[in-house]
């Protein structure tokens, strides 16, 4: 075997993959088709002896391809519709091949189409490279070129986005994650410090949002000690609350939440929470004591 048909076999092996990705960051079966072929283009000029992980490095290339569409269509303010988007996914197409059609039509329900046009195409990229395909935040925020303090709010804002316009998608590890809320609060009661930094993530911040700054919080607290720190001892008001599909803790006087902290977890432990104190910011939050 050459050194080219190896290549290729090796390329072959993650077009499903590829073609998944960029359906889903596109909506497009066309468009994800040529995303992957510029992709491939891409390889057949690369030294592959210098990439350690060849589906990551082609995942991250298709998803900068993605990304690049993406923002070109925001310019050109081109929105695709529920009609556009599913005239593209043929019964057959001699060009795709019907099991790369089933494919795509399978990652990309008209329903969630509907839903991810909605988004920034940062917001989309961070969302469905994260929660669909499970790319850890460190690589997502080296493709968007951010932080990934600033990559989680992304996916946040997109995660609540998804919730609020189709509440039928749901997170399955909903209940472990109410559990781990629950935990969260019994520890800040208790002022038991060494459970609370259990349950953070090492890479754990927390940002506050102006009017919760207003009030004396600090803009963005980061690390394990410093946010158990903030929770130590105090919490004795706040509920365990659901919020746009998520879960987090509410401040709620008569009916009415006052502050709000939404919870990103992640591999059972927090990775990230929002203090929200913005009378408009939560009358938009669909949120219920659990």
């Amino acid at each position: 075997m050459t050194n080219d048909d190896w290549l290729v076999e090796q390329f072959e092996q993650h077009r499903k993959h590829l073609l998944n990705v960029a359906g889903r960051l596109l909506g497009s079966s066309a468009d994800a088709d040529d995303t992957v072929q510029e992709a491939w283009i891409r390889l057949s000029r690369t030294d592959v002896s210098t990439v350690d992980n060849l589906r990551g490095w082609l995942t991250t290339v298709v998803s900068r391809l993605a990304i690049d569409r993406l923002r070109a269509r925001a310019t050109a303010r081109e929105a695709l519709t529920i009609d556009n988007a599913t005239s593209e996914l043929p019964a057959e197409s001699p060009h795709l091949g019907p099991e790369t059609e089933a494919v795509l039509a399978d990652s990309v329900g008209a329903a969630l189409l509907v839903v991810l046009n909605t988004l920034a195409p940062a917001e989309r990229l961070a969302f469905v490279l994260h929660d669909a395909f499970a790319v850890p935040f460190a690589e997502v925020a080296e493709i968007l070129g951010r932080s990934v303090s600033a990559t989680k709010q992304l996916a946040h804002r997109a995660r609540i986005k998804v919730h609020r316009a189709d509440p039928t998608i749901t997170d399955a590890n909903i209940d472990r994650k109410r559990e781990l809320v629950d935990a969260f609060l019994a520890a800040a009661r208790e002022a038991d410090v060494t459970a609370l930094v259990e349950l953070l993530d090492p890479g754990v911040d927390l940002h506050a949002d102006d009017r919760s700054v207003r009030m004396g919080s600090q803009p963005v607290v980061g690390n394990p000690d410093a946010v158990a720190a903030v929770f130590s001892g105090r919490a004795q008001g706040a509920v365990p609350v659901a919020i746009d599909g998520g879960v987090g803790l509410g401040w709620i006087i008569d009916g009415r939440p006052k502050v709000v902290w939404d919870f990103v977890i992640e591999d059972d432990r927090v990775t990230h929470i929002n203090m929200l104190a913005d009378p408009e910011t939560l009358s938009r939050i669909e949120l219920a004591p659990l």
